[in-house]
């Protein structure tokens, strides 16, 4: 634990105060901006999957490239990207925007299922699908690039587990307390998504934890790919200036969710980045992300159970 403090402390006495806050205000922007518009739920309400691509990808390339276009203007004297980099900075949000839009190739395997078959099978390949897409992008680009193994950060080599479970202990006040908010309670828990099965079988325990196995193989893609991936990758050309870009575009992809979580997930992201650079290893990170969100399924549902 004293060693991801050190890390963070160094992190923050390093910041480039100008570009930290460029980037926190055009995070802020977008904030404002999506929950008084609506950037996100547009963006999903595009049923032509192309044209959902193309708006996903426009909407994560502005966030992500006007970022780094921050970054390159307060260390352009120390910091020279190849042609590569900007390829990367280019193929992440269209990697991204393939995940958040292509159902199709989940639908192609449970479309011919009978009621309620075919959408249970939706749910619960949808995520594990996606996942075997996004990290086989990633591990092309990693190959191509010809970065050294493991392909992300995908090591177990000298890990230590302990801190992050004591760090995971300390989010569980924060989870109580949203636990007992209204915005929360009408997003989580998600299991409560699968509920149309209950009338067809005799116990829903199994399909539940199959469920949320299944939602949990969707943070092993967001790990590798924002924290192997935009850190670990971009690291090469910019050091620990790859965080804040990252913490920028992960706090986008939460725009569909509560607003706490969403303004949380800036600063996470960075912290969950600033750890990963340091460690070289996405597992503490996946240890904290995952555990808060099977944290917070189980705060949704005990705060609904009380709400009864």
């Amino acid at each position: 634990m004293k060693a991801i403090i050190g890390y963070l402390q160094q992190y923050v006495r390093s910041l480039n105060k100008l570009s930290a806050l460029g980037i926190t205000l055009l995070t802020t922007f977008l904030i404002i901006l999506n929950y008084t518009v609506g950037i996100e739920q547009r963006c999903m309400g595009i049923d032509h999957y192309g044209l959902r691509f193309l708006a996903f990808f426009g909407v994560f390339t502005f966030v992500y490239g006007a970022a780094w276009l921050i970054q390159y203007a307060a260390h352009r004297k120390t910091f020279t990207p190849s042609p590569f980099f900007w390829f990367l900075v280019l193929a992440a949000p269209a990697i991204f925007a393939g995940k958040v839009s292509f159902d199709w190739i989940t639908r192609l395997f449970t479309s011919q299922l009978p009621f309620p078959w075919h959408q249970y099978g939706y749910l619960v390949l949808n995520w594990p699908l996606k996942c075997l897409l996004v990290l086989g992008f990633i591990t092309l680009i990693w190959k191509w690039g010809k970065y050294k193994e493991p392909v992300a950060g995908m090591s177990i080599k000298g890990f230590d587990a302990k801190p992050y479970f004591i760090l995971l202990l300390m989010m569980v006040p924060l989870i109580v307390f949203a636990s007992t908010q209204a915005d929360f309670l009408r997003t989580y828990p998600k299991v409560h998504r699968i509920d149309f099965i209950e009338p067809f079988v005799q116990q829903t325990w199994t399909y539940k934890l199959i469920y949320e196995i299944s939602y949990g193989i969707d943070f092993l893609t967001i790990e590798t790919f924002f924290r192997g991936f935009l850190i670990l990758a971009f690291a090469r050309y910019a050091g620990k200036h790859a965080i804040l870009p990252m913490a920028a575009f992960y706090c986008a992809i939460h725009f569909g969710k509560p607003l706490l979580e969403c303004i949380t997930s800036y600063f996470g992201g960075m912290i969950l980045g600033v750890v990963v650079y340091q460690t070289k290893s996405i597992w503490g990170g996946l240890i904290v992300h995952l555990g808060i969100a099977w944290l917070m399924e189980a705060g949704g549902a005990i705060g609904h159970a009380y709400m009864k």
